[in-house]
């Protein structure tokens, strides 16, 4: 058990230590923060502190650092996610705002906020949601016997591919055409739209076994993409700029892994169950990041794990900063997929 004033002190020390990355003194405390005691007591406590493994001393240097036990006392103990400030809040209503257009790009622009916002690295893994329905079609004719052939969800991906039409088939023919198969195929789930439903519209194709084949590639593969899961990463030169990285050793290891998407996957998979996880240092299953933090969170709709978003960086991680973005991320996304679905 911690004495309140161990707690205080430990707790400068962590938030100075954060916002500086250089190791904390007695004296600096003293003249920095106003406890009403000593430089000789406050050196005494963290005296204290280190022995019970809560601090530790660099080299030959007088200040001291946090250590991974005093990290996680930090995070399970001493701060909870607060609100955001309303510039903060406008960057990320405004970024959304600005760049998306699909589904695809709320997931890329999720992993470019939090990585501008917490100055690390972060990753958003998404569970591609097989419910996807068929929305509607179109034809952008590139000349006289080609068109890219567009096929729009209602969540808002968009495949397309190139197609050869019908020598002397006019847009109004092509428009036409699109019309009666997104009546037809509107509101179908993609995983249900099998060939043999397919065949019913081969009629409507005008008999062109060409244009039919296009349209039943094309459903298959916006299909088969919504079953896989999809890694976005933001923020790799953020590493850079961080102090603890600027062994060229121990960046290109964690360089190494950042470009390895297995795992990744596998790193991000392996905490979908439990909400917000913060894992520290040694807490952290894989070798590549065991001098790192990683703060990680699932989001979900209808009680099903829609994606993970996550933070990777140093110990010496602003916790708070990052869970109150991520919170706030979190019940952004959670009113975006609510409306895609109604």
């Amino acid at each position: 058990m911690l004495t309140d004033r161990k707690k205080k002190i430990l707790q400068i020390v962590i938030e100075d230590y954060i916002a500086t990355a250089e190791p904390v003194g007695s004296r600096t405390i003293a003249r920095k923060y106003d406890l009403g005691i000593s430089p000789a007591t406050i050196r005494n406590e963290m005296s204290d502190l280190e022995l019970l493994g809560f601090l530790e001393q660099p080299h030959t240097s007088a200040g001291r650092v946090p250590s991974a036990q005093a990290y996680r006392f930090y995070v399970d103990s001493m701060i909870s996610p607060g609100a955001l400030t309303d510039n903060d809040r406008a960057l990320i209503d405004g970024w959304y705002r600005e760049r998306v257009r699909s589904i695809d790009d709320i997931f890329q622009s999720t992993a470019k906020i939090l990585s501008r916002m917490s100055k690390n690295v972060s990753m958003v893994l998404t569970n591609r949601d097989s419910s996807s329905c068929f929305s509607y079609m179109r034809f952008l004719p590139l000349d006289r016997n080609r068109a890219i052939l567009c096929l729009i969800t209602d969540d808002g991906n968009i495949d397309n591919c190139l197609v050869e039409v019908p020598l002397g088939m006019k847009q109004e023919e092509l428009d036409y055409l699109a019309q009666r198969i997104s009546n037809k195929l509107h509101g179908m789930k993609l995983s249900d739209i099998k060939e043999n439903m397919l065949e019913e519209l081969y009629v409507d194709l005008s008999g062109d076994k060409m244009l039919f084949t296009s349209l039943l590639k094309a459903v298959q593969q916006m299909s088969a993409g919504q079953q896989e899961q999809k890694m976005f990463l933001g923020g790799t030169k953020q590493l850079f700029n961080q102090p603890e990285f600027r062994d060229a050793e121990r960046i290109k290891d964690l360089l190494g892994v950042l470009e390895e998407e297995k795992v990744l996957k596998d790193m991000l998979n392996a905490g979908t169950d439990s909400g917000l996880r913060i894992t520290i240092g040694s807490e952290n299953k894989f070798t590549s990041i065991q001098d790192c933090s990683m703060v990680q969170a699932t989001y979900r709709l209808n009680g099903q794990v829609v994606g993970t978003m996550a933070v990777l960086g140093p110990t010496r991680m602003e916790y708070c900063k990052v869970i109150s973005v991520m919170d706030y991320l979190h019940n952004y996304l959670q009113v975006v997929f609510d409306k895609a679905k109604t």
